[in-house]
């Protein structure tokens, strides 16, 4: 089974899937599920705990992004250049998720969760040791290591809550994957306060790894699996790519996501360094980050509750389309109410996509033994539109700070993004009122 979701809708629960349909009717009917209780509620927190470490992470990188333009690497590497970490770390994470799922089904939850705890450790303390215009040193610990890190820990992560939830599942998760973005929100504040207190950066980094450290071995106590390992064999990736390169709506709203992710970024990523070039106090600029994902929390939330209502494509591409008008409006962002607002604006929108996001994918399969599949393609794809994205925002912006040409090509992107998912929402009502 694969497990991958933000959402708490009737597309989420069927986001527990076996390989082979046949097998998925005798399992129901063998296995039976809490639905809550102590142990199963543990578990939720032990994973609530395990994002709010690692996906949480990687949207703190935007402290990161201005700590390295600004003095780390800015001697010898462009923005452009420096932006390449977090896209890196970006694509790893959602590529993983293609191997990671596979290996979940087969039994390996403890190896890759365990394996991915500590990987993450090491390397935030391999990057407390990395020295000033090393630029090497931050690429593979922060880009590729913390990235691989985080994406083996991911789907497995959310994917032992179906060992306790089947009715009550959309909120399991729900609550579950809250806390990467709860993370996004403190994370950002301690990094700020040890970069620019009296810690610096490499001691803020390592008192960082050993919080991380003491909150991971907690979260890997209360975690334990319930089912035995799926027996089934699912179809290689290229037999799935061929099939699913046949769904015209498939297609295209797999362009919508890496069209999406390319300039969805651009903002979070460039959000804290705008506002200090802007000239707004650091004591609040250093805040903008934590209050973006703050405001995260509940558009990963809120949205969702009106999915069952109005249908999901109803729902993502409103959200979609605010996102584009704000991308377009960072150029008018100068005062410190103009860049609240932003912030606040922007958290719940970008926010309400990533939480529809899994469950906008999962909603195209014909069957549920095939959602996984489409998730992990989906994932490994968009992940592409995040690794060019910044970059380019980055190299648009030069180290002139010329904000207007990263904004015009970080909006278009959402842009068409939106306007694949309407087209996609056309072709699957042509389609529908045909079968009917």
């Amino acid at each position: 089974m694969s497990i991958t979701t933000h959402g708490k809708d009737s597309v989420s629960e069927k986001i527990v899937t076996l390989s082979e349909p046949e097998s998925e009717e005798q399992f129901h009917h063998a296995v039976t599920f809490p639905e809550g209780g102590l142990r199963a509620w543990t578990v939720v927190l032990g994973v609530w705990i395990l994002q709010f470490c690692t996906f949480g992470y990687t949207n703190a990188y935007g402290v990161y992004n201005d700590f390295y333009v600004r003095e780390y690497l800015k001697e010898k590497y462009s923005s452009s250049q420096i932006s390449w970490i977090g896209s890196v770390q970006l694509l790893v994470v959602l590529s993983a998720g293609l191997f990671t799922g596979r290996a979940f089904d087969t039994g390996y939850f403890y190896h890759l969760v365990i394996g991915g705890s500590v990987l993450f450790v090491f390397c935030l303390f391999m990057l407390s040791l990395s020295r000033p215009e090393h630029y090497y040193q931050v690429f593979f610990t922060q880009g590729l290591g913390l990235g691989a890190a985080i994406g083996i820990t991911y789907i497995p992560g959310l994917g032992v809550i179906a060992h306790y939830f089947q009715r009550r599942r959309a909120l399991a998760l729900g609550i579950a994957a809250s806390g990467s973005a709860v993370g996004g929100a403190l994370h950002p504040i301690m990094l700020n306060s040890w970069f620019h207190g009296s810690v610096g950066f490499h001691q803020g980094v390592r008192a960082s790894a050993t919080l991380n450290l003491g909150l991971l071995v907690i979260a890997l106590l209360l975690m334990r699996t319930r089912l035995p390992p799926s027996s089934s064999k699912s179809g290689s990736t290229i037999i799935n790519i061929r099939a699913f390169s046949r769904d015209p709506p498939y297609v295209i709203t797999v362009v919508g996501t890496i069209l999406m992710l390319a300039g969805l970024y651009f903002p979070i990523f460039f959000l804290q360094l705008n506002a200090v070039m802007n000239g707004i106090d650091s004591s609040l600029a250093f805040y903008t980050i934590a209050i973006l994902n703050g405001a995260s929390v509940v558009g990963r939330v809120v949205p969702n509750l009106f999915v069952q209502r109005f249908g999901i494509f109803n729902v993502v591409i409103p959200c979609a389309a605010a996102c584009a008008i704000l991308v377009f409006s960072t150029l008018a962002v100068k005062t410190v109410v103009g860049t609240l607002t932003f912030t606040v604006l922007y958290g719940f929108f970008s926010g309400a996509y990533v939480g529809i996001f899994a469950p906008m994918v999962a909603s195209l399969a014909k069957d549920d033994g095939e959602i996984g599949a489409r998730l992990g393609i989906c994932f490994t794809f968009t992940g592409l539109g995040g690794l060019v994205g910044t970059p380019i925002a980055g190299a648009l912006l030069s180290k002139s700070f010329i904000w207007w040409r990263p904004s015009l090509f970080a909006g278009m992107c959402v842009t068409c993004g939106t306007l694949s998912f309407c087209l996609t929402k056309f072709l699957i009502s042509r389609r529908n009122q045909v079968q009917r």
